[in-house]
Formats: C-alpha cells, structure tokens, sequence
C-alpha cells in the first residue's frame, strides 16, 4: 500500500510541473495547478467569496487569497467588494484561450448566452 501511494504521489507531482511548464510555454507563465481550479469553481458557480472558494477547491483561506492575488496581478480576474462579500470577475483581456464571465441573477432568471470568438475561443 506504501508503495502504491507514494507512486500515486509522484505521479501527481510529475503531472502538476508538466502542467506548470506547459502554461509557461504556451505564455502563461506563473500560473499554476490550483490557479485553474480556482478559474474553474468561479466559471460554475459564479460570484464567490474567499471561503467559498477555500471549500470548493479544498485549499485554507490563505491559500486561496494569495492564489486569488496572483491571478488578480495577473489579469486573470478582477476583486469587487459587495454588501454581502466579495465577488471576482473575469477581466475581458485580449487572450487567446478561454474567457470567462460571471452575471448576478436572481433565482430562477433563465441566463442569457452572449459571446464573441477572438481566436479559436470555445467555453
């Protein structure tokens, strides 16, 4: 079982510095694994705060304020302080890869479908 988990485990490490040097080559150096789980989780569920996030994705607060902070530096997504917390949204940049949007709708509003293609964009 030893052996099986720390296989497991190399495995996972492997996988993550090819993910990491992959985003470096393709021009978006400094972004890790966690940063796409957090890009992920606010494309699904829309505006979250911090702890919100820090549940879904299974990384402490801090962890997730300092990977948040990251992508905030590096355009990824843009903070916004609301009455009830905080929100994130997605900065229209000139990317050549996903773009994402995140609407505050009521409860039960059917959500509208806008979108434009830059460059082979598909989400």
């Amino acid at each position: 079982m030893k052996e099986m988990l720390s296989l497991v485990s190399k495995i996972h490490e492997k996988g993550n510095r090819f993910i990491i040097e992959e985003l470096k080559n393709n021009g978006a150096e400094g972004l890790v694994p966690s940063h796409g789980d957090i890009l992920v989780c606010l494309y699904k569920n829309g505006k979250m705060t911090m702890k919100e996030i820090a549940n879904s994705i299974h990384r402490t607060k801090p962890t997730v304020t300092v990977l948040v902070d990251k992508l905030e530096k590096l355009g990824y997504l843009k903070r916004e302080n609301y009455e009830n917390g905080k929100a994130f949204l997605h900065d229209f940049l000139e990317l050549t890869s996903c773009e994402i949007s995140v609407s505050a709708m009521p409860a039960g509003v059917k959500l509208p479908f806008n979108h434009k293609h830059k460059q082979n964009e598909e989400v």
